[in-house]
């Protein structure tokens, strides 16, 4: 389990989010896929079954009412365990291509359960005993839940997310590399057509957009890390023109490389 917590909103801040299920608890937060923005707030939660290139912005914050949440990775053979030990008639649900991603409002057994887990976070040696059955217990309430036809997918070999996890494994693992479509789809036993349907339906994005959206993250992530060349990074992530990264990067995150890398520099610390 993650715990966050932030006493004012933030700059937006690219990352790879893994399949998780993250409660804000106080404040507010934004994350935006593609052209897609899910506003989630107190008492609310983002699920999200597939490797995502998200934005991610805290909008409400202060020091009086911090942000403050909590993220926990979604377990794939827990939902499918328990996909086993559930009444049939879960088992019976048809499976479907839903959206990797949805944001919704907590129950009440979903809050009960996260409450119990907060209250052991500073207890390591009750936490490790009984923290995997309450975990076990959330995965039981997403899977039956508001959002049960996302969570299923995960446990699900029948389900196209099984599809398009495969295929955003291979992007990540080529990312620098041209995508052709028809090879991906070769590559992980699809035809064209149904790869791009199922791909669009889950992560909201073409393969090829998500390819870009990663390509641009790994690059911010570069730029403000290390004080490599903006066009050397470009060159590294698979763009061979540098006018073409500098204008897809600041469509993506509002200035160009070379104003983001001056920023960074601007605001470290100063190097012995």
């Amino acid at each position: 389990m993650t715990l966050v917590q932030n006493s004012r909103s933030t700059e937006s801040m690219g990352s790879t989010t893994n399949p998780t299920v993250a409660f804000v608890l106080q404040g507010a937060k934004q994350s935006t896929v593609g052209d897609q923005i899910y506003d989630y707030r107190a008492g609310q939660f983002l699920v999200v079954t597939v490797d995502l290139p998200m934005i991610g912005r805290v909008t409400e914050a202060s020091e009086e009412t911090p942000f403050v949440g909590i993220g926990l990775p979604l377990r794939p053979a827990l939902i499918a365990e328990l996909l086993l030990e559930g009444p049939a008639e879960l088992r019976r649900v048809p499976a479907r291509t839903a959206p990797g991603l949805a944001v919704n409002t907590a129950d009440d057994n979903l809050l009960d359960a996260i409450t119990r887990l907060l209250r052991l976070y500073r207890r390591p040696a009750d936490y490790q005993v009984l923290a995997p059955g309450i975990i076990r217990e959330i995965h039981w309430w997403l899977l039956t839940g508001s959002e049960q036809s996302v969570v299923r997918q995960l446990g699900d070999t029948e389900s196209g997310t099984t599809l398009v996890a495969a295929a955003v494994r291979w992007i990540q693992q080529n990312v620098d590399q041209p995508l052709r479509v028809d090879a991906l789809a070769a590559d992980v036993g699809a035809g064209v057509s149904t790869l791009n349907r199922h791909f669009r339906a889950v992560t909201r994005l073409s393969p090829l957009q998500y390819q870009k959206a990663l390509r641009l993250q790994r690059a911010r992530l570069a730029l403000l890390s290390t004080r490599t060349e903006v066009a050397r990074i470009g060159h590294e992530v698979g763009y061979q023109s540098l006018s073409q990264f500098s204008r897809e990067y600041r469509r993506m995150f509002g200035v160009p490389p070379s104003a983001d890398r001056a920023g960074s520099l601007d605001a470290a610390e100063p190097l012995n």
